[in-house]
């Protein structure tokens, strides 16, 4: 579905962002719950977890932006810095210009646990990718450039 092909009549874009809507998460879900046990150390909670893989993309970004771009309350992303502070995979670094601004990096420890997460998911996703046909498997292939543009899309008009 390319082009001008089916996808782009109001039924077929309507068909494709519904099954995207019901997959993605799905996939999503399935594939957080296969890792859990495999990690060696707890799973964070979601709004966390988000957090700190926003600032792991936008380093030295503020809680005000972090708040913005996750669409939560200032005060509620500063309660989850301090929590992940005090878990040793946030550091707080104040402006230098403006005292009351704080600028967020994850630390060390922190990059290690999404490397692993990632690599963990990707082991998992992999064997049950090994499991699908040829032509599945080229069909996904070729969907991961469209998949990425709409990704970016999505980010840069939420914001």
């Amino acid at each position: 579905m390319t082009g001008t092909s089916g996808a782009r009549t109001s039924q077929g874009l309507d068909q494709v962002a519904a099954g995207l809507v019901a997959c993605l998460p799905a996939l999503n879900r399935h594939l957080e719950r296969s890792i859990d046990g495999r990690l060696p150390f707890p799973r964070l909670p979601e709004r966390q977890l988000h957090l700190l893989r926003y600032v792991a993309e936008h380093e030295d970004v503020t809680v005000q932006r972090a708040a913005a771009a996750l669409r939560m309350m200032p005060n509620n992303v500063s309660a989850l810095v301090t929590r992940l502070t005090e878990a040793g995979l946030l550091e707080r670094r104040q402006d230098g210009t403006d005292r009351r601004v704080a600028h967020l990096r994850v630390t060390p420890l922190a990059r290690r646990r999404i490397d692993e997460v990632h690599k963990t998911a990707a082991a998992q996703l992999a064997s049950a990718l090994r499991t699908l046909t040829d032509g599945d498997l080229d069909a996904l292939g070729s969907a991961l450039g469209a998949l990425g543009a709409l990704t970016r899309h999505l980010r840069e008009h939420s914001a």
